[in-house]
């Protein structure tokens, strides 16, 4: 399984698909360089695996590239920040 994204104006998604069924996702809106990460979910049949990490991990690559700031408002998201002080570069400076 690999990590696609999609993304419609200012809303997006990095997901992880089976057999053409997702499995998993996180789910974010941009609005002008701020991506508010505000959902991630994946099925617990896949558990183990570290997939909401990966899922979270690739959406701080996408920042990086594009120049993005990240507001994670998704409880996950947020647990996966506070692990993660590498991330901290494409952290909203003024999150707590």
């Amino acid at each position: 399984m690999e990590i696609k994204r999609e993304e419609r104006h200012h809303a997006g998604a990095f997901y992880i698909e089976d057999d053409g069924k997702r499995q998993g996702e996180m789910r974010y809106l941009v609005r002008g360089n701020v991506m508010n990460i505000y959902h991630t979910e994946v099925n617990p049949e896949l558990g183990g695996h570290n997939w909401g990490f990966k899922l979270v991990e690739a959406g701080v690559k996408y920042a990086r590239e594009n120049g993005l700031k990240i507001l994670p408002t998704c409880t996950f998201a947020k647990s996966v920040f506070d692990r993660m002080p590498a991330f901290g570069d494409v952290l909203v400076e003024d999150y707590e």
